[in-house]
């Protein structure tokens, strides 16, 4: 077994979870599509990523555009199942895959078909503290200076925006 570099200079106890933020995902999205009432009850939405930034402590670059986007199923239940793919480009040119899986769902009744007006309709903003959105990505990134991402659970806490999404990334220590 090999010895890994420690990244982090803290950890969790097993009673205490500790997290530190590492960097933040601002995601641009303008193409979106919708595919409404399949024989499941559910539909299916697709936004596709135009491009973004990276930035934090811990990882600064860019969101290739193009390079993938959010296939999320609208649940029968009023939840919005994300599933999501695509590159990211470290500041020293590294290429990381990033997949982030979570949910959107209202704190009441009408705040889903709100956030859906306002993603496919062009609608009024839903203010965050009325939803939940959070995610657990995964990625994959050759061995190197960022590798340290393929060996820690990371969670985001995102928040909608007019043209895309902000997920803000913490790791469990």
């Amino acid at each position: 077994m090999s010895d890994f570099p420690a990244v982090f200079a803290d950890a969790s106890t097993p009673t205490q979870a500790k997290l530190e933020f590492i960097f933040q995902v601002r995601l641009r999205f303008v193409r979106v599509q919708n595919i409404e009432h399949m024989p499941s009850g559910a539909g299916r939405g697709a936004v596709y990523v135009d491009g973004g930034t990276v930035e934090g402590p811990r990882l600064n670059g860019t969101v290739v555009a193009g390079s993938g986007g959010d296939w999320a199923l609208f649940r029968p239940d009023g939840v919005l199942e994300t599933d999501a793919r695509y590159m990211l480009q470290a500041r020293d040119g590294t290429l990381i895959l990033l997949r982030n899986r979570g949910y959107l769902w209202g704190r009441r009744a009408d705040v889903m078909p709100r956030i859906r007006a306002w993603i496919f309709e062009g609608g009024p903003a839903v203010p965050h503290c009325e939803y939940y959105l959070r995610a657990h990505p995964t990625f994959e990134v050759q061995a190197g200076p960022h590798d340290w991402l393929m060996r820690h659970v990371i969670i985001g806490i995102g928040e909608r925006l007019g043209d895309g999404n902000l997920i803000r990334y913490h790791a469990v220590l």
